[in-house]
């Protein structure tokens, strides 16, 4: 298994099973903050909430708002459309948020496994376009810290996915040729056209078997998939 010497993980999503971990812990919030008294239901929550979160993500990467805009108006938005209109309750929601999430544990089916394998071959790496006070949480108590050689951070490098100036930077730090680098990951936008634009070998990682129009290099949905396009 030495096709590729360095593969670039993404993380949330990709290894980290984000949307469980992020229901979970927005539920346990939602008891606490008693917001069955303003929604209809966590259901209701959640779907305002993950569409406000997506377009503030987009903006973010983006350069458009900074993290703490991000973080504050993802809650108080949702909040204030059904008359929840105190700043302090967002910023409270949004700070235990940022400090439980990453606590929690849950996988993407196989990742494990995958990435055990691969170790015995390859260095491996995370590129991640998260917060860098979470990111390393995430890490260590989801039990993959110890499967990577470096950790790369939009926040800390100073450039998002997909930006050239990110794998640039990830590559060269990597001690790389790009000839030799492989990047995984879900999101079409950041992960994969990053990978093209920086003309690097990439797997699009699809769980769900999302439709789109994309002729790709590589395409799997379990993990276990990559095991193969490495030989």
């Amino acid at each position: 298994m030495n096709k590729y010497s360095h593969i670039f993980f993404d993380l949330d999503h990709t290894l980290w099973d984000f949307e469980t971990n992020s229901i979970q812990t927005l539920e346990e919030l939602f008891a606490k903050y008693h917001l069955n008294n303003s929604f209809d239901s966590f259901n209701q929550f959640y779907e305002r909430y993950e569409a406000h979160n997506e377009q503030l993500w987009v903006l973010y990467r983006e350069g458009k708002i900074n993290k703490e805009r991000l973080n504050f108006d993802r809650f108080y938005t949702p909040f204030s459309e059904v008359g929840i209109k105190d700043e302090s309750i967002a910023a409270h929601f949004c700070k235990d948020y940022i400090t439980v999430s990453p606590t929690k544990t849950a996988l993407m089916p196989n990742a494990i496994e995958v990435l055990t394998e691969l170790k015995k071959w390859h260095k491996l790496h995370v590129i991640t376009n998260g917060f860098k006070e979470v990111q390393f949480i995430k890490l260590k108590n989801s039990n993959l810290e110890h499967f990577f050689s470096k950790i790369f951070i939009s926040e800390t490098i100073g450039a998002s996915k997909p930006k050239t100036a990110f794998f640039e930077y990830a590559i060269k730090s990597a001690n790389a040729r790009k000839n030799e680098c492989l990047v995984v990951g879900d999101n079409l936008d950041t992960d994969i056209d990053g990978a093209i634009n920086f003309k690097l070998d990439y797997v699009f990682f699809n769980p769900n078997k999302t439709p789109h129009n994309r002729e790709l290099m590589h395409e799997i949905s379990d993990l276990k998939e990559i095991l193969e396009i490495v030989k």
